[in-house]
């Protein structure tokens, strides 16, 4: 079996979008939170890649990917870029896993096209409705800060992620840092584009089989974690002890742990079955 890593870019009807992947057997389409990239993924596709076709993507706006057009970003439009993705590898269908935002466009590729996902995996997905939506209009996000002359945004950018960083983990923050400014304004604005997804008239479409991952240290996903899982018929709600915010690459080995443990019990999706 190949391990080789691939980095890539692949043309798609809507974009340029840069992916990292490894292995062969069945597909895992790896979506990252904001303002991430494909490195948040940096160590779960190696161990993903044991067993299947890893592919981690970065969402266009984040990392190196593009879109073709300036179309406003939205997570219906994610949706179909990362289904754009799957059309260009000749992919017909795949588990969607994803981490926060990713977590999100998961769903609604979910949503929007079943017939394309034979299992979903969401790691710390927000819960979205009208109360949120009126909650978050005039909220300042995490990492909405002002570039000035002299550099000190990037202290308050640190300052601002930290806590919900494994205390004394430089390296974590500063490979978030470094996508963050890599983004320039989608950093603040990929999460005012959650915001405004009506998750509420999309998530009872969801018909695959779903893992809800409750980080348990993320105190802004773990109390959405039950409301998603409720909203999904059928799922499966499992709390990842000691998760921070930057779970995948925070503990790599459990996230891949997790996913590849659900998936092997998916109906014709034993671990190193070809695509």
């Amino acid at each position: 079996m190949s391990l080789e890593r691939r980095k890539a870019y692949v043309e798609t009807a809507l974009g340029l979008i840069h992916i990292d992947s490894a292995g062969v057997g069945p597909p895992v389409l790896l979506l990252h939170q904001t303002p991430r990239s494909v490195d948040e993924y940096r160590d779960v596709v190696p161990l993903l890649a044991r067993d299947f076709h890893a592919i981690a993507m970065d969402t266009p706006g984040f990392g190196a990917s593009r879109m073709r057009s300036s179309r406003t970003p939205s997570i219906e439009l994610w949706a179909q870029t990362a289904l754009s993705l799957l059309d260009a590898l000749k992919i017909d269908v795949a588990a969607i896993v994803g981490h926060h935002t990713g977590a999100a466009i998961a769903l609604e590729i979910a949503a929007a096209a079943p017939e394309r996902v034979d299992a979903l995996v969401l790691s710390a997905c927000p819960f979205v409705d009208a109360d949120r939506r009126k909650a978050h209009a005039s909220h300042r996000v995490i990492d909405d800060v002002e570039i000035d002359p002299d550099g000190a945004y990037l202290g308050e950018l640190w300052r601002r992620r930290q806590p919900f960083y494994p205390p004394g983990d430089t390296d974590l923050l500063s490979r978030f840092v470094a996508d963050a400014l890599r983004c320039g304004p989608m950093a603040a604005e990929g999460h005012r584009v959650v915001n405004k997804y009506r998750m509420e008239e999309r998530i009872g479409l969801v018909r695959a089989p779903t893992l809800v991952i409750a980080p348990g240290q993320d105190p802004h996903a773990l109390p959405a974690a039950p409301r998603v899982a409720a909203a999904i018929r059928n799922s499966i709600l499992l709390e990842a002890t000691g998760a921070m915010v930057p779970f995948p690459d925070q503990a790599p080995e459990l996230f891949a742990h997790m996913v590849r443990d659900f998936l092997s019990r998916i109906p014709n999706r034993s671990p190193g079955r070809p695509a």
